[in-house]
């Protein structure tokens, strides 16, 4: 497990998100877009005021996954390192990912709009998950790569469709192992 530190976009989300009247109610009804899309609205531009874009909006969706992951049904693993990679987040687990990659998922929250930086960190993911298609980015920017992305942004804010897209993700993978344990 990677230490996780304190950081003042996160600290600021939190407080923002623990003193909400609304976010427990949209919690209870699994409304994670509206969450998300509550948070980006009100959050984002402080989030910008105290650390560059790419790091601000890293900080947020990673502090926003971390804390809708935990509300939800969905098993995930956070902040850890698997074969000399750092894994933002894994979906549901190593164990899952080292005995059937097509049933687990990586986001990757690179922290960076760089082409070049996303391109490397993606190569070292590609170590540990073959199938290129498990491997989900999250940006500040819309980039031209060939994976899933979703870009957290107070204007084109895809971002809010993440936790819905890994449900989807979640229950295909869990019917297809349902499947071929009844045709065993």
């Amino acid at each position: 497990m990677m230490n996780e530190e304190t950081n003042p976009v996160k600290d600021y989300l939190f407080e923002y998100i623990d003193n909400s009247k609304t976010i427990p109610q949209l919690i209870s009804e699994e409304k994670y877009d509206s969450i998300i899309n509550d948070v980006v609205k009100r959050c984002y531009d402080k989030a910008l005021a105290m650390e560059n874009e790419d790091t601000a909006v890293g900080n947020m969706a990673t502090g926003l996954l971390h804390y809708l992951l935990t509300n939800s049904p969905i098993p995930s693993q956070r902040k850890i390192e698997y074969r000399g990679q750092k894994i933002d987040i894994v979906i549901p687990d190593i164990k899952t990912l080292e005995k059937d990659a097509k049933r687990s998922l990586i986001i990757c929250i690179p922290g960076s709009s760089s082409a070049y930086e996303v391109g490397k960190k993606l190569s070292g993911l590609e170590k540990i998950q073959p199938e290129k298609d498990n491997i989900w980015v999250v940006l500040s920017k819309n980039l031209k790569i060939e994976r899933r992305s979703f870009v957290l942004d107070k204007q084109n804010n895809t971002f809010s469709e993440i936790i819905f897209e890994i449900s989807q993700f979640s229950n295909a993978s869990n019917s297809a192992s349902r499947l071929r344990i009844l045709r065993s």
